[in-house]
């Protein structure tokens, strides 16, 4: 990776960490620029949206802000498809070829690659960041590494 995008991931953190410290707008809002943010500065992200843990459901996400082509899939119970399993195991998941997964659920037939970064509160799974992107093996180490502090960041949120 080029020393310069990785100097741009590391504007992005910052400008995420602004965001969330700003005091006169609502957590939508600023979930809802953190996915402009992200979708207008990584080429490889297509598709930027938060899943929510629905505190009115068991063990059920429920589709928050988000920037891309509308999905069928506004509520995710646990375990289903790559944002139910990172719900389920609090782990991140990087899927550099979705054709490949048993368990996917399609939103578009143009997403090739995902990524699943969970965000905890306290240890506790509170919501994910979800990014589609529609180059196959798009997904890097970089881009894990920033996303994890962004998800680490927007835990203050919730």
């Amino acid at each position: 990776m080029k020393k310069k995008e990785v100097q741009n991931y590391e504007s992005l953190v910052n400008a995420t960490r602004k965001i969330v410290d700003r005091g006169d707008t609502s957590r939508e809002h600023k979930l809802q620029r953190i996915c402009e943010l992200l979708a207008e500065n990584v080429e490889a992200f297509d598709w930027v949206g938060f899943y929510l843990v629905d505190p009115d459901a068991d063990r059920e996400l429920v589709l928050g802000p988000y920037v891309g082509e509308e999905t069928d899939h506004t509520r995710i119970p646990f375990g289903k498809g790559i944002c139910g399993q990172a719900a389920e195991t609090n782990e991140t998941f990087v899927v550099q070829d979705v054709s490949k997964e048993d368990n996917y659920l399609a939103c578009s037939v143009h997403v090739k690659a995902e990524i699943v970064v969970p965000v905890k509160k306290d240890g506790e799974f509170v919501a994910e960041l979800d990014i589609d992107s529609h180059t196959k093996d798009s997904m890097t180490d970089d881009h894990r590494e920033m996303l994890e502090r962004i998800c680490e960041t927007v835990a203050s949120l919730f």
